[in-house]
């Protein structure tokens, strides 16, 4: 299965920087671009669960304590009678 796509106006600075990392890793850019989509897919499929993240930058390691599951039900509001 071949698939072709075609970036037009790249930035040269971007390009520039493109073929360097590309000459630095020993492949081509092409294989280069390949293996930064192929690097960004993997973060994505691994991306904690918005609980997940939460817990991991504010929970009890962090000297935050989170507060135990509570159901929080609906309390109807009481006026007092005007009197």
């Amino acid at each position: 299965m071949s698939s072709a796509i075609t970036v037009r106006r790249l930035d040269p600075g971007d390009k520039a920087w493109l073929k360097s990392a590309a000459h630095l890793a020993g492949v081509s850019m092409e294989e280069f671009v390949r293996r930064l989509i192929r690097e960004r897919r993997e973060q994505t499929r691994t991306r904690p669960k918005p609980s997940e993240a939460f817990r991991l930058h504010f929970g009890p390691e962090h000297g935050v304590e989170l507060p135990s599951c509570q159901g929080y039900g609906y309390r109807p509001v009481r006026f007092r009678d005007a009197e």
